[in-house]
């Protein structure tokens, strides 16, 4: 089995979007986010524009592949799983990751029981993800080759026959290309270079 290596994102931030339901108002909102004190700085930032809001209801995912995701689902004080879960269920629905949503919620004297509520949420995280750019990017590893001077014809060879993305160069003495792959090409190419004489390949960790 080839593994998968595009994956689903967001561009930017969504416009806001607004659902209604018995006076309620649920402002919801997309983020894209690499890390958890991104998620931090956005739920901080909405924290103060809505400093009248009730709840702040929100669920991210991060990472690109099914392997290394990681998320988190969080209904603020709302009845359990009446909130974060549906906003989290619609991450999945529209299979994007490194994003956030956050649906923020005015309380309008009416409770909606949970039913409502998930219908609510739920509704609040899809039209903000409808609102947004969605991009499939590819999943991409970074090697490192090192190698002299005299063999850069070698080098430059297999990188104008592969197509071969060169991100940074340092053609001295000592030659150094730091090339990005995608990761269902990595393993061949990192043989290619691996099997050459007076060569070296390693993976960069970003």
């Amino acid at each position: 089995m080839i593994e998968k290596d595009t994956y689903k994102t967001i561009v930017k931030a969504s416009p806001e979007v607004l659902f209604k339901d018995k006076n309620s108002k649920f402002y919801g909102y997309a983020f894209p986010v690499t890390t958890e004190e991104e998620v931090k700085t956005h739920l901080e930032d909405l924290k103060k524009q809505h400093h009248q809001a009730r709840h702040w209801c929100y669920a991210y995912q991060l990472g690109k592949s099914e392997n290394e995701y990681n998320f988190r689902a969080n209904d603020d004080g709302e009845p359990n799983n009446s909130a974060g879960m549906p906003i989290y269920g619609q991450i999945q629905s529209f299979e994007v990751t490194n994003v956030l949503i956050v649906v923020v919620r005015y309380f309008g004297g009416v409770k909606l029981g949970v039913s409502g509520l998930i219908n609510a949420y739920r509704t609040g995280a899809q039209m903000a993800l409808e609102a947004s750019k969605i991009v499939t990017r590819t999943i991409n590893v970074k090697y490192v080759i090192t190698f002299d001077y005299k063999n850069m014809n070698t080098v430059m060879r297999i990188v104008k026959e592969k197509k071969l993305n060169v991100i940074n160069q340092t053609l001295e003495l000592r030659c150094e290309l730091i090339i990005s792959v995608r990761l269902k090409e990595a393993t061949s190419i990192y043989e290619i270079f691996d099997h050459l004489y007076e060569i070296d390949i390693k993976t960069l960790n970003d």
